[in-house]
């Protein structure tokens, strides 16, 4: 399942899809399956796969890495929006024990930088919280200078497991919450 997804589909979609609001991604909602898509390493010659699929407790994001190919990387990808103000997100999430990123894309264009942070997806249900400076901004999987992350700018965004990590994995996702108030 490989969808891209135009400008004018991002705006819209804040304003058609409660799960898309300014606050909050449930991914308890069945229908926000429908607007995910995959981009695994295949993009660059890499043979891992992936899928989403609904779980009454959330989104489940599983599949096997491989670094065949120079591959290497998974990720599932929605769109967002969070309102102005956001100052913190917090991620309710659980899996296999394995590294995960969190990943943030602030303009919809393929050759702007992707904010990431890392986070162990651990088999018992979690809420993280994460802001903005927890954030590094990458290109292609190497650092970049790029401008301060803002959450309410984000557009996108996704969970990715690369770093070498080869075999299968597993990671469920509940909900993405945007809070506002101090940063930590």
């Amino acid at each position: 399942m490989s969808r891209r997804f135009p400008l004018w589909m991002f705006t819209s979609l804040a304003f058609l899809f409660p799960m898309t609001s300014a606050h909050s991604l449930d991914f308890t909602d069945r229908h926000l399956i429908d607007l995910l898509w995959i981009v695994n390493d295949g993009v660059m010659g890499g043979v891992s796969q992936s899928r989403v699929r609904h779980e009454p407790e959330g989104l489940v994001f599983e599949g096997d890495v491989s670094l065949r190919n120079n591959g290497g990387f998974a990720s599932m990808r929605s769109p967002a929006a969070f309102a102005v103000g956001t100052q913190r997100l917090q991620l309710t999430v659980r899996g296999d024990g394995q590294r995960y990123k969190l990943v943030l894309r602030t303009e919809a264009s393929t050759r702007a930088p992707l904010y990431q942070c890392d986070f162990i997806a651990t088999p018992d249900w979690q809420t993280l919280h994460f802001v903005p400076a927890d954030f590094r901004a990458r290109f292609r999987g190497q650092s970049v200078d790029a401008p301060a992350l803002v959450f309410a700018d984000v557009k996108e965004l996704g969970i990715l497991i690369a770093d070498k990590q080869a075999g299968t994995f597993r990671v469920q996702i509940k909900t993405v919450q945007g809070e506002a108030g101090s940063a930590r």
